[in-house]
Formats: structure tokens, C-alpha cells, sequence
């Protein structure tokens, strides 16, 4: 069986275009902050997805290996999506979502990355009232999906998994899935 990362920036529609493609796909969808924060609390450190960031550096690895970890237990019955973060902007920079420890358990065999132009990204954050998002220029969005594209490409060099970018514009939400089926069985 598959295990697929799917990740793309906020306002790049990936959960949209994730949610769509699975309603016809017979694949199991995982998201990897979920599986950790389960981890956490079957273990007793936290009670809520809040107090994951107070945990220290090496319980946090810990987590997030066991995490990738039960993860490729699944991909043995069915095909995984796991929606996570490709890359994660910080104040101090930008941090890996995949490190290698996780990659070392997870095993993925693809990447894709859900894209759109940076301007379509800008106006999708400030139209969406539901989510409290950080106001970025679009050569900073732009960035963002450089450093996506840039940190897959080095995930697959260290697992041998291939990488594959689909654009999500605005309107063409039917075209972004039918590439994603395509890819994807």
C-alpha cells in the first residue's frame, strides 16, 4: 500500500482539494498533527493540541517518530494520505515538517504539494473570516512555496519518493482534483 504526503501552504485550498479527491479514492486520510497529539495524550503529557509546543525538544522527536511510525503500520491495510506541513514559518525561519527521523519511519512514496498563485493565496486568506491568519505579502507567500517545493525535493532524495505539484486556481477546483486522481491511483 501507498503512503502519499499531501501538504500545501494556508490559502492554497489543499484541504479543499484533498476532501474532494477522497470522496472517489479508497485511501485512508492522516493528519500527522492529529496522530501526535494522540500519541501525547495516551502517553499523559498533554490534554490538548496547545500544550504540544511546551513539551521539550527530544519528547517532541519522540512523537513525532512514534507517530510516523504507527502511521506506515497503517499503510500495510491501506493506502495513506497524510496531510501535514511541508514546511513550517517561523519567526526564526523556516523549519522542516518531515525531518529525517520521520522520514526514516514513514517511508512515504510521494509528495505532492497543492499550489496557487500567490495572489490567489492573498485573497483567499483575507476573504476567509473562519481562520485568524498572518497577513503576508505575496513575495512572502511566494517564498513559502518555494521553501515547500525546495524541502520536497530534498525529502525525496533521502527516501527515493517522487514529488509531484498540483496547481489549485481559483475556479478550476474540479481540474485540481482530477489531477490528484489521476496521480494518485
Amino acid at each position: 500500500m501507498k503512503v502519499v504526503v499531501v501538504a500545501g501552504i494556508p490559502g492554497s485550498g489543499s484541504t479543499t482539494v484533498l476532501e474532494n479527491t477522497l470522496k472517489e479514492l479508497d485511501y485512508l486520510n492522516v493528519n500527522y498533527g492529529d496522530v501526535m497529539l494522540g500519541i501525547a495524550v495516551e502517553r499523559g503529557l498533554v490534554e490538548n493540541r496547545d500544550q504540544m509546543r511546551t513539551l521539550p525538544p527530544e519528547v517532541q522527536k519522540d512523537i513525532q517518530r512514534a507517530a510516523a511510525k504507527s502511521i506506515r503500520e497503517r499503510s500495510l491495510e491501506n493506502n495513506i494520505i497524510v496531510d501535514t506541513h511541508c514546511t513550517i514559518k517561523t519567526p526564526a525561519g523556516f523549519l522542516p515538517g518531515l525531518p529525517v527521523w520521520v522520514l526514516e519511519e514513514l517511508e512515504p512514496d510521494m509528495f505532492v504539494l497543492i499550489e496557487a498563485d500567490a495572489e490567489e493565496i492573498f485573497t483567499r486568506r483575507i476573504s476567509d473570516k473562519t481562520r485568524d491568519r498572518d497577513v503576508e505579502s505575496l513575495q512572502e507567500i511566494d517564498l513559502h512555496q518555494q521553501m515547500n517545493r525546495a524541502a520536497a525535493m530534498a525529502y525525496a532524495t533521502l527516501t527515493g519518493a517522487t514529488v509531484k505539484i498540483v496547481k489549485n486556481h481559483n475556479n478550476q477546483l474540479e481540474s485540481a482534483v482530477s489531477e490528484m486522481k489521476s496521480v494518485l491511483e
